[in-house]
C-alpha cells in the first residue's frame, strides 16, 4: 500500500493522484458572460449537485495549474454572477474538449467549438443547444480558497431534450448517454453494458453480511459484491422455501465449492433468494 501525505507532494503529482482516484466525475460545461457581453464556455469536472430543496450545484474553476491565473469563467462570475451548466453526453464530448483550449479572453468557445448558442430565460449566459440538459443558475456564493474557487449555484430553470426522456417523462439513463472525466486524458461513457442497477435499500433493512454463516462468508468463490447481495435480503427464506427449492435441483453438489459456484451464477443473475436457498 502506497501511503502519501498531500503536503509533502508536488501539487501536479497530488493533482494527478486525486484525479486518477476520484472518478468518474460528472462534467459541468459552464456558460458565463462578462459585463461587456462576451460569452465564455468551459468544462470543469470538479462538479456535482448537492441538494434538490433548494436545487444546488457546485463547481470549481480553479486557478490554472500552469500559469496560476484565474479562468475566464471565474472572472466572468465575479462580474455577472450567473451561469448555465450544460450537461455533456457522448455526441458532444469532442467539441466540449476543444472548448477547454486556453483561448484568449473574449474569444467565444461557442464559435471555436462549433456549438449553437440558445438564449436563456432567466439568466444572461447562453445555453448550449447540443446539450441534453441545460441548467440555468444564479450564483449565490463564490468562495476562494488558495487555488480553489467554489461556485455555489441555485438552479432556477431546467431544460431537457425530450429525446432523452422515457414514457414517464423521466430521464432515461440509456438514452442520455452521459460521459465523465477520469485521470489524465481518460473519459468514460455511461452507456450499454457500463450501466447496471442495484436496488437501493431505502425502505428495507437487509440482514447484513454478519448474518451470513462463516462457511459462506469465508468462501473462496463468492466475492465481496456477492456477500453484499446476500446481506441485502431483508428476510431469509424459510425452511419450507429452502426444501421446496432444493427439490427443483436435478443433482446434488459434490462439494461446498461447487455449491458456491452455482450460487454465484444465481447472484450474478440477480436471483438472491434462490442463492440463499442453495447455500443454506
Amino acid at each position: 500500500m502506497l501511503s502519501l501525505t498531500p503536503k509533502e507532494l508536488p501539487v501536479p503529482d497530488l493533482h494527478q493522484y486525486l484525479l486518477g482516484a476520484v472518478g468518474p466525475r460528472p462534467i459541468c460545461f459552464a456558460s458565463t458572460v462578462d459585463k461587456d457581453g462576451n460569452h465564455n464556455l468551459a468544462p470543469f469536472s470538479f462538479f456535482n449537485v448537492f441538494s434538490a430543496k433548494p436545487p444546488i450545484a457546485i463547481f470549481s474553476p480553479n486557478l490554472s495549474g500552469k500559469t496560476g491565473k484565474a479562468k475566464d469563467t471565474h472572472l466572468n462570475i465575479k462580474e455577472v454572477p450567473e451561469c448555465v451548466i450544460n450537461i455533456v453526453n457522448y455526441s458532444m464530448v469532442q467539441q466540449m474538449s476543444l472548448a477547454s483550449s486556453p483561448y484568449p479572453k473574449g474569444t467565444s468557445e461557442f464559435v471555436k467549438a462549433g456549438f449553437t448558442p440558445l438564449a436563456s430565460e432567466l439568466v444572461k449566459p447562453m445555453r448550449v443547444k447540443e446539450s441534453p440538459v441545460q441548467l440555468e443558475c444564479k450564483v449565490f456564493e463564490l468562495r476562494e480558497i488558495e487555488n480553489c474557487n467554489l461556485v455555489f449555484c441555485e438552479v432556477v430553470k431546467i431544460h431537457i431534450d425530450e429525446a432523452v426522456l422515457d414514457a414517464n417523462k423521466k430521464i432515461d439513463q440509456q438514452k442520455i448517454d452521459l460521459v465523465a472525466r477520469m485521470g489524465g486524458n481518460w473519459y468514460c461513457r455511461a452507456h450499454g453494458d457500463a450501466l447496471f442497477e442495484i436496488e437501493k435499500p431505502i425502505t428495507t433493512i437487509g440482514v447484513g453480511v454478519d448474518a451470513i454463516p462463516a462457511a459462506i462468508r469465508n468462501s473462496d468463490v463468492l466475492t465481496g459484491n456477492n456477500l453484499g447481495q446476500l446481506g441485502n435480503l431483508e428476510i431469509l427464506p424459510t425452511a419450507e422455501e429452502i426444501a421446496a427449492y432444493k427439490q427443483t435441483l436435478t443433482a446434488a453438489f459434490a462439494s461446498d465449492t461447487e455449491k458456491h459456484r452455482y450460487a454465484k451464477t444465481l447472484l450474478d443473475a440477480g436471483k438472491v433468494k434462490d442463492a440463499w436457498c442453495v447455500l443454506l
